[in-house]
C-alpha cells in the first residue's frame, strides 16, 4: 500500500506538470516544471526499482536525469531563474 501511494504521488506530479505545460501555466524551461518532473519521475523510478520493473526503471530513470539536467542547465547558463 505504501509503494502504491508513492507511485500515485509521482504520477500525479508528472501529470500536474504536463497539464500546467499544456495550459501555459508553466514553460518547459521553468525550473519549477523541471523540479516537479524530477520529483515525480524519481518517485516512480524508486518504486520501479523496488518492484524490479526494468522497463520502468529505464523510462523513469531517464526522465529523472533529463529533468535534473533541465534544472541545472539554466543554473549554469547564468539565465535568470523563474
Amino acid at each position: 500500500m505504501f509503494y502504491q501511494a508513492i507511485s500515485l504521488i509521482g504520477a500525479l506530479l508528472i501529470l500536474v506538470a504536463y497539464i500546467a505545460l499544456q495550459f501555459g501555466w508553466m514553460s518547459g524551461r521553468d525550473r519549477s516544471f523541471n523540479i516537479v518532473n524530477f520529483v515525480g519521475s524519481a518517485l516512480l523510478a524508486w518504486v520501479a526499482v523496488i518492484d524490479w520493473r526494468v522497463g520502468f526503471i529505464v523510462l523513469e530513470g531517464a526522465w529523472a536525469i533529463i529533468s535534473l539536467a533541465g534544472i541545472f542547465r539554466r543554473s549554469l547558463s547564468g539565465a535568470p531563474q523563474r
